[in-house]
């Protein structure tokens, strides 16, 4: 239900969700921690990751339209995150220029990694080349690690930068979680699709998430060095972030002729990401 303030303004009638709640169920487990904080989260959103393939256990081929909505779901909740809970905070904590330099460095970084490490594609497992079922298990795992790098990364800077971006960061937790559930399952149909059993699919699946909690770990202790370098790496996070999402996963859904599915689910995630940010006070 909703009703008006003494200045017309529309106001939600239910109580919005305290997110400072979780900060406090996440200090106590943690001790306060800021690199335990941020493995827990690596942990939450690697198993969230894992959830996505469970439906792997009843449905084994799922339409390329639906695939490539997922993707950009996920690429969705991915942009609005990286510009929420990333650049703006990093912007009100040093100002433009660092956040640029960071957003420039993540990039440069992301990039290079594509270029010297050889991969397929993330949406499709295959490229239209022939290789051995090895090379291609290898280098399609290798594609995954490198897009969910920066989300590993971004998770830890938020818990390492700070008290005052505990909020920041366990929306961004969430946030990475909830498009992790669809991008575990596009993973596990990609496996499928291209002959391998439903048992190393689901394994690999899983697996694909698991660097999110090392490298949230990693990021957090960086940016518990000095407080100067926090609009550095939260800007690192999100430049690479959005590389990966400009450079990997929309070039992908596009190009089996689906940009429009791939375009709805990109704004679905957007209207996603935007809500839990208002709605998590």
């Amino acid at each position: 239900m909703l009703f008006k303030d003494r200045n017309s303004k529309i106001l939600w009638s239910r109580e919005k969700v305290n997110i400072m709640d979780l900060a406090e169920i996440l200090y106590s487990i943690s001790g306060g921690n800021p690199l335990l904080m941020a493995m827990f989260a690596g942990v939450f959103t690697t198993i969230l990751n894992s959830v996505g393939v469970l439906p792997l256990l009843i449905v084994r081929k799922a339409p390329q339209k639906f695939l490539d909505a997922s993707l950009g779901f996920a690429a969705g909740v991915m942009l609005c995150a990286s510009f929420t809970s990333l650049i703006l905070p990093g912007i009100d904590t040093g100002g433009i220029a660092p956040v640029i330099i960071g957003i420039i460095l993540g990039v440069t970084i992301i990039m290079a990694i594509d270029l010297l490490l050889p991969h397929l594609h993330l949406a499709t497992g295959r490229d239209d080349i022939k290789l051995s079922d090895l090379n291609m298990i290898w280098l399609f795992a290798l594609a995954v690690t490198i897009h969910n790098m920066p989300e590993g990364l971004s998770v830890g800077v938020g818990f390492g930068a700070g008290e005052e971006f505990i909020k920041d960061a366990i929306i961004l937790s969430i946030a990475i979680g909830i498009q992790n559930i669809p991008e575990g399952l596009s993973v596990g149909l990609s496996f499928l699709s291209v002959g391998y059993t439903l048992p190393k699919s689901l394994v690999i699946a899983v697996l694909s998430g698991l660097v999110e909690i090392p490298l949230s770990v990693v990021a957090a202790a960086a940016t518990q060095i000095s407080a100067g370098i926090v609009p550095y790496a939260m800007g690192f996070a999100a430049g690479a972030m959005i590389f990966v999402i400009v450079d990997e996963i929309l070039p992908e859904v596009g190009r089996k002729g689906h940009e429009r599915f791939s375009s709805i689910g990109l704004m679905m995630g957007l209207i996603v990401m935007l809500s839990l940010d208002v709605l998590l006070t």
